[in-house]
């Protein structure tokens, strides 16, 4: 059981940092994100990324636990 729960960790945690990287920073760092492009928009992409990293942050944490 401790086995599949730090795989399913693993897995989560390269997740989440692909995703913060990939997230358009406020200071213009290391965001590569940026253009968005097709049919969502740049807020519209924005937010589903946040959304996206604060499940897979929660998720994180409890696979931590």
């Amino acid at each position: 059981m401790s086995t599949v729960l730090l795989i399913i960790q693993l897995i989560i945690s390269l997740i989440l940092t692909g995703l913060i990287l990939v997230q358009r920073s406020e200071g213009g760092a290391l965001g590569i994100g940026g253009g968005g492009g097709g049919m969502v928009s740049a807020r519209g992409a924005a937010t589903a990324l946040s959304k996206i990293t604060w499940a897979l942050a929660i998720g994180f944490i409890c696979t931590s636990i």
